[in-house]
């Protein structure tokens, strides 16, 4: 009866099966709060890089430029959002996709943004992707299986449509509270402490994929995947908790790079 229908909702609605990101407003909260803890070396940094563009605004101009027929953005980035790892291995053990991952494209923008010798729209876009991919690497699924394309493939009913579990993660979850971007930093901002951010910015990259790890075992655990209030109910303070990590994460992140760049 439950397959049966999945395959009626999915004649209706349809799948979407590709790899994707935290939707537009999770990116966007966490590049917004972390605007608002960058030292002054780094806000002025990306002033400088950015000029009138947002945060908030850059953090999802990789996922919208999926779309550029460029071989860059249909073939050489598609890797960048996330990383593959089987049940049981580590990050460090697994085998490395030869076409890259979240941490080692994190790596390499990270080299790029503080290298004033190469291009302005170089170090652009360096910035915007290291903006989106700490976004990405603190959503349980973006350090899902291979087999099931971070849970892409895993077919759930939500609220009585069609979704899959990668979706309820990247969007489902958070649109569920009808929020703005901004709505969710003012109702997030004030919960976090002095010593929350002084804890969260301790985690380098790695550690933030170790944390997903753990994380997502009880996620991968989907029961009958009819998806309700009571998976909101569950779920929704460890979205909080994602967010606000990310976003004060991210900001720590830019601070020590531009420091570093001085």
């Amino acid at each position: 009866m439950l397959r049966k229908l999945f395959v009626g909702l999915a004649l209706v609605a349809g799948l979407s099966v590709s790899a994707s990101a935290y939707g537009p407003t999770g990116h966007r909260v966490i590049a917004e709060l972390a605007s608002r803890h960058l030292t002054p070396e780094a806000e002025a940094a990306v002033k400088e890089l950015l000029g009138n563009e947002f945060m908030a605004e850059a953090a999802n101009w990789p996922d919208e430029m999926r779309s550029d027929p460029d071989a860059f953005w249909r073939k050489t980035s598609q890797t960048y959002h996330y990383i593959n790892l089987p049940d049981g291995v580590t990050y460090e053990d697994s085998e490395k996709n030869p076409a890259g991952d979240a941490l080692t494209a994190l790596a390499k923008f990270t080299a790029d943004v503080t290298n004033k010798d190469l291009p302005l729209a170089e170090r652009q876009l360096a910035l915007r992707f290291i903006i989106h991919i700490v976004g990405d690497l603190h959503q349980p699924l973006h350090a899902g299986r291979a087999e099931d394309w971070g849970g892409n493939r895993i077919d759930v009913v939500w609220f009585e449509e069609m979704s899959n579990l990668h979706k309820v993660w990247d969007e489902d979850l958070i649109d569920r509270k009808g929020l703005s971007f901004t709505e969710w930093v003012r109702f997030l901002e004030p919960k976090i402490s002095t010593n929350d951010m002084t804890e969260w910015q301790k985690a380098k990259p790695a550690d933030w994929v170790r944390e997903l790890i753990a994380l997502r075992g009880d996620i991968y655990n989907v029961g009958n995947a009819i998806f309700s209030y009571d998976y909101v109910y569950k779920y929704t303070p460890l979205i909080k908790s994602q967010l606000s990590k990310g976003g004060i994460r991210l900001a720590g992140y830019l601070n020590e790079v531009f420091a570093k760049s001085e």
